[in-house]
């Protein structure tokens, strides 16, 4: 087991490399820090004199090597416009985004495997036709519009306002304070914002690999022995039918550290994803190049965390 994990780990190292290289150069060609000194600017050569202050100047591969070098030794610079430390600013944010993921990974994951299981069990039952129903409408229903909908209708009662920043709340600073009821009220409605297409669509994955499961020769001889129903589920059929849907979340939960643009810019959540679309719109370039390659990283780790649940939950795997 140990060699399979270090050839995955030897596997994911040059794919970051290759990737981070790849988001730098993207966020170079598209973001230019310095741009807004070329309009209204009465010194021709200002423009000039700020690329070279900020390397620009250089060749992309120079401007690779010396960003990856200081990000490695954990100096990621400073903001290009609001002159913030752009480490402390992006693990302040990924805190915050991982908070709202952790709660409704959990709990996506929890009701999504339930349903798929019951459905696959109980198929073409009167329950399984209204989950199937039931996913369906959550597939096709816009984040932005459900979101609109909670804090326009049960946003203003029991759950506050439902854009108080959580900031306010203590969460950046430790407190345990925050760990409270406000806490957990300003909380619920983005996670349900962020559970229901994931459910919807972590359920139909079940579901379908449950099925083929349930039909497979080892199923029926394990019957035919004899083991009882709830063993044969949980045991047999469960274990083999969680191998497809761990692959769909962990892509899913890595692509989620930066892609709460929605849920966080409606609920004011200075997040990971409202952290970009602040900073892309002020050209801050020094910030999202560490921010592409911090979401990067955490998309290849939740990959390299699937194969390795793939050698735990198939042996068969590790041989490969």
């Amino acid at each position: 087991m140990l060699t399979y994990i270090f050839r995955r780990i030897l596997v994911a190292i040059p794919v970051l490399l290759v990737a981070s290289f790849v988001l730098f150069a993207a966020v170079r060609v598209t973001v230019d820090p310095a741009a807004q000194l070329r309009a209204g600017n009465k010194d021709p050569y200002a423009y000039q004199r700020e690329r070279a202050r900020l390397g620009l100047d250089r060749s992309l591969p120079v401007q690779y090597g010396t960003w990856l070098g200081n990000f490695v030794r954990g100096d990621w610079g400073e903001g290009d416009h609001a002159r913030d430390d752009v480490r402390s600013r992006i693990l302040k944010s990924l805190w915050t985004t991982f908070q709202i993921i952790c709660w409704g990974i959990l709990l996506s994951a929890i009701i999504a495997i339930s349903i798929g299981v019951y459905s696959a069990i109980h198929q073409y039952s009167k329950l399984d036709y209204t989950f199937t129903g039931l996913s369906y409408v959550g597939l096709a229903m816009p984040p932005f519009w459900f979101g609109l909908l909670l804090i326009a209708f049960v946003g203003t009662g029991l759950f506050g306002t439902g854009v108080k920043p959580f900031d306010t709340l203590g969460l950046h600073t430790g407190d345990q304070s925050g760990l409270n009821l406000d806490y957990a009220r300003h909380l619920v409605l983005p996670v349900i914002v962020l559970t229901v297409q994931i459910i919807a669509s972590w359920s139909r994955y079940m579901r379908a690999s449950m099925l083929d499961s349930m039909g497979s020769e080892y199923i029926r001889m394990a019957r035919a022995k004899g083991v009882p129903q709830r063993r044969v589920v949980m045991r047999h059929g469960l274990r083999n039918s969680l191998i497809p849907l761990v692959s769909v979340m962990a892509i899913d939960i890595g692509a989620l550290f930066g892609g709460l643009v929605i849920t966080e810019t409606l609920f004011g959540i200075e997040g990971m994803g409202k952290l970009f679309v602040d900073r892309f719109g002020q050209g801050d370039a020094t910030l999202l190049s560490s921010w592409v390659v911090v979401t990067a990283i955490f998309v290849i780790m939740f990959n390299l965390l699937a194969d390795i649940l793939y050698g735990v939950l198939d042996p068969r795997v590790r041989l490969k």
